[in-house]
């Protein structure tokens, strides 16, 4: 695929806007959904859209909320999209992750797990979440999913609430060997609400990059999924300067909502289409740098090499060799191999 389109891509499943935790930094918080209409996602209408994307090249789906777990007939939509050929990875807060549903759930083709985590204190974590003994589930889920040599990483979101310092110990008592840092969001334009303008998530510029720093300095005691390369983007991000890869949301990566529109990002304020309409026409690639949203930037990183390969293969394809080098020859290529090197285990057990 890679010499064709540039290689498979994904998207963001939001199966539903419910949630059962209260955390301060998320408008998905179930304190905030007096009066917002619940909604679940419908199976059938699920599976034709999944089928349309695959069909498009969507080939990994992240299967998100909300809490997903709470949608009644979600083992219906993966072992749908797993027959489809799609590789599955679903983000919880595991508070219904009991071992009976974490065995239905493997059994339904998930192939890696991403859990929440807020803080490296258990009582912070689940005071926050106002999910009490969450983190004894996670710690035997955890244990679980090892057992079936499957991986599960943690979720972490930048905020006050966290001691850099005391995570890699505390996620290790969890179970976990890597984690995934999510950038603070204090706005998203689409139907997404994993967003607040919470003082927990709001920050300098200045205050942002030296948390990017602390992340940074964790790399030498746990694996910490997000790269280098993209981190260092994003701190070129806040300093103003010039980036130096540009976003393939809405061109590689896309987000499907509960209404199943598809949109080419959280941070876009309209769909592309009705996701069944999709035919590949509606993809976006301008150059887009201006947010830090990490499931689509450091994928994008990561990604530059084998779109800079299908663009050096389509111009030998019409004989235009000196636009192949240049592809080739870009100064980019090299930190996204960095990239790619560095998180290649994690990705290869995707």
């Amino acid at each position: 695929m890679i010499l064709r389109d540039g290689g498979p891509g994904f998207s963001q499943f939001a199966v539903t806007n419910v949630c059962n935790a209260s955390c301060r930094f998320c408008n998905f918080s179930l304190n905030g959904i007096n009066g917002r209409e619940k909604r679940f996602v419908d199976v059938g209408e699920s599976l034709s859209a999944l089928k349309n994307l695959y069909r498009n090249g969507i080939r990994y789906i992240v299967v998100t909320g909300g809490e997903p777990l709470l949608h009644p007939c979600l083992e219906e939509i993966l072992s749908g999209a797993r027959v489809l050929g799609m590789t599955l990875v679903l983000v919880t807060n595991a508070a219904l992750l009991s071992a009976h549903r974490l065995s239905r759930l493997i059994g339904c083709g998930v192939s890696s797990f991403l859990i929440s985590i807020d803080a490296a204190d258990p009582e912070l974590h689940e005071s926050h979440r106002g999910l009490p003994g969450v983190c004894r589930k996670i710690e035997q889920a955890n244990h679980i999913i090892r057992q079936t040599g499957l991986r599960s990483t943690a979720s972490v979101t930048m905020s006050r609430l966290l001691n850099y310092d005391a995570l890699p110990p505390f996620l290790e008592q969890l179970g976990f060997s890597s984690v995934s840092f999510s950038y603070p969001v204090t706005r998203l334009d689409s139907s997404y609400l994993s967003f607040s303008d919470s003082d927990l998530v709001t920050y300098s510029p200045l205050e942002l990059i030296e948390a990017f720093e602390r992340v940074e300095r964790l790399k030498t005691r746990i694996h910490v999924v997000n790269p280098t390369e993209s981190i260092q983007e994003m701190k070129r991000l806040l300093r103003g300067e010039k980036q130096r890869y540009a976003c393939y949301a809405g061109y590689k990566y896309f987000y499907l909502d509960w209404n199943l529109d598809l949109w080419r990002c959280q941070n876009w304020s309209r769909p592309l289409c009705p996701a069944d309409e999709f035919d590949g026409s509606q993809r976006v690639f301008d150059g887009c740098t201006r947010c830090m949203l990490d499931c689509y930037r450091d994928s994008s990183v990561m990604h530059h090499i084998g779109v800079s390969i299908h663009n050096a293969y389509q111009s030998l394809a019409h004989l235009k060799v000196k636009s192949a080098v240049t592809a080739l020859m870009r100064r980019s290529n090299m930190g996204s191999i960095r990239a790619l090197m560095e998180d290649s285990d994690w990705v290869r057990h995707l």
